[in-house]
């Protein structure tokens, strides 16, 4: 059988938490609101899965460009092109 290219193949190690993170996130950290124009960083927190970006945007910076209900619109520069990144807030981080 062919080898499975799925939405998180090859994301052991990327996802990984280390030990002082491990857990669910602290509701401070959840209920921090994030304007258009804001700085931040896609860090995505593999414990939840809804909203979550694709693997090669992890780690990336980005400005908000809109919140869209929960989750915000993130413009992210990926080679020559400008990208629009949908992510809830437990995947994003103020840079």
């Amino acid at each position: 059988m062919p080898k499975s290219k799925g939405y998180r193949h090859s994301t052991r190690r990327l996802f990984k938490k280390s030990s002082r993170d491990r857990g669910m996130q602290s509701l401070g950290r959840l209920l921090t609101k994030h304007k258009v124009g804001d700085q931040v960083v896609i860090k995505i927190d593999p414990a939840i899965q809804k909203g979550m970006p694709h693997r090669r945007y992890h780690g990336k910076f980005g400005i908000v460009s809109e919140v869209r209900g929960r989750a915000y619109v993130v413009k992210i520069k990926a080679g020559n092109k400008t990208k629009s990144i949908i992510a809830r807030p437990e995947h994003v981080y103020p840079a």
